[in-house]
């Protein structure tokens, strides 16, 4: 079940350093891209049907064609924040092929027209930072960034950018802020990076997992990048599986995989004598599934949206009938409301009230007409913000207090029945 296109060579230690990725096709790709029409290389990733893998699952090659044709200058911005709780892939991608993202940068940069690349990297991921920047010194060493790459006239620099550990730096306007020295906070759009970015300037932001992708799309060609997956979600996808699984860990498969061959044959199922109780799906803003809705689901963009919530991240997080979704509820709460940026209202104010509610409940001092201030809290905060994470805060909240409504009255109950403070 699992496809190891972009992951294939992740079990090498030698694909790490330049010499290793080279032994094993490294760069050859970018040599065919450099001789082609740039405009054939866009076309071809949207001929692809690639997608967004950083969580919003928008199409690459349309993203790209965006650009406005006025001469300035252009920037290529890689996302490596990977600040969605669950995600661990780019972690991965960086640190056992931090030449294969580079390489696929320059082919996307020599597409769009871009000299000067970032890889923002969160400021946690100080292993992959280190990686990162030594493969970016061999890969000047070796010509491959720099004046006149391979001979092909084009020009690119790239240089790394370490975050501060804010999450909302994960929203591509925040992290262009970030990077240009700003507070880390999200902008008004539009207008979109695509025309008015970093130092408003047309810019691209794409996922790291993204930018590997296109190597592999130049390489095999569109048609065969869309043999993986479905019609509307084509190739293969890193899903981040965590929980309560006997085998968590990354796994690269077809987007389009059934949610119960994951969990049961790759991750080889259940702790013995569970019970599977919910998943959630893409990231801790994802709305949470019951486990019927994860068993009849699968993990592409549209399987998941008709279920109600979505791919996001591809981060899959599994619990069994030994966790406690209020539980749950009150620490992706806390999570939100300690990462809101504070500029909107409605997500400064709305995050705090769903953590303090949540909290209460869970503390057995809560009241059912509390359980209903959640969704009613939630509803009022979405879509009434810059960026999305007001909504990434509501949307969980309103699948766990609908779902699992039952475990919220519970704790009433019984904070009721002793007189509040039941977890001190």
């Amino acid at each position: 079940m699992e496809t190891k296109l972009l992951t294939e060579h992740y079990g090498k230690d030698e694909y790490i350093k330049i010499d290793g990725y080279k032994k094993h096709g490294g760069y050859a790709v970018l040599a065919k891209a450099l001789k082609m029409d740039p405009k054939a290389i866009i076309e071809e990733v949207k001929a692809s049907g690639l997608r967004g893998r950083g969580g919003a699952g928008f199409p690459t090659g349309m993203k790209w064609s965006f650009l406005p044709a006025n001469g300035e200058p252009r920037y290529l911005l890689c996302n490596a924040d990977e600040g969605e709780p669950g995600t661990f892939k780019d972690r991965l991608m960086m640190e056992r092929a931090p030449h294969q993202l580079i390489e696929g940068m320059i082919i996307s940069a020599f597409a769009i027209g871009s000299k000067k690349s970032y890889i923002y990297i969160r400021g946690e991921y100080d292993h992959p930072i280190r990686v990162v920047r030594e493969a970016i010194a061999e890969a000047y060493k070796a010509g491959m960034l720099g004046k006149n790459i391979l001979g092909s006239g084009f020009d690119h620099d790239m240089d790394v950018y370490a975050g501060a550990g804010a999450y909302i730096c994960g929203e591509e306007t925040g992290m262009i802020s970030s990077i240009e020295g700003l507070k880390g906070q999200p902008k008004l759009k539009p207008p979109f990076p695509a025309v008015q970015g970093y130092l408003r300037k047309p810019t691209i932001v794409n996922n790291v997992e993204t930018l590997a992708a296109v190597k592999y799309i130049i390489r095999d060609g569109a048609a065969a990048y869309r043999k993986y997956g479905t019609e509307k979600s084509p190739g293969t996808k890193l899903f981040s599986v965590s929980g309560n699984v006997l085998k968590p860990g990354n796994y690269e498969i077809p987007l389009g995989t059934p949610l119960k061959d994951v969990i049961f044959n790759l991750c080889g199922g259940l702790k013995p004598g569970r019970k599977l109780k919910a998943v959630i799906p893409g990231g801790s803003s994802a709305p949470v599934l019951t486990a019927d809705e994860a068993m009849k689901v699968t993990m592409d963009y549209e399987a998941l949206a008709q279920m109600g919530s979505m791919l996001g991240s591809g981060a899959v997080i599994v619990m069994d009938d030994s966790n406690d979704m209020v539980d749950m509820l009150d620490v992706i709460m806390h999570f939100y409301h300690h990462e809101s940026c504070g500029q909107c209202t409605p997500c400064r104010e709305g995050t705090g009230w769903l953590s303090k509610i949540v909290h209460r409940i869970r503390h057995g001092e809560g009241t059912v007409n509390d359980i209903n201030l959640v969704k009613t809290v939630s509803e009022r905060m979405m879509g009434k913000t810059i960026c999305a994470l007001s909504d990434a805060a509501a949307m969980p909240a309103i699948s766990f207090v609908t779902k699992f409504r039952g475990e919220f009255e519970d704790y009433v109950k019984k904070g009721n029945q002793v007189g509040g403070a039941l977890h001190a």
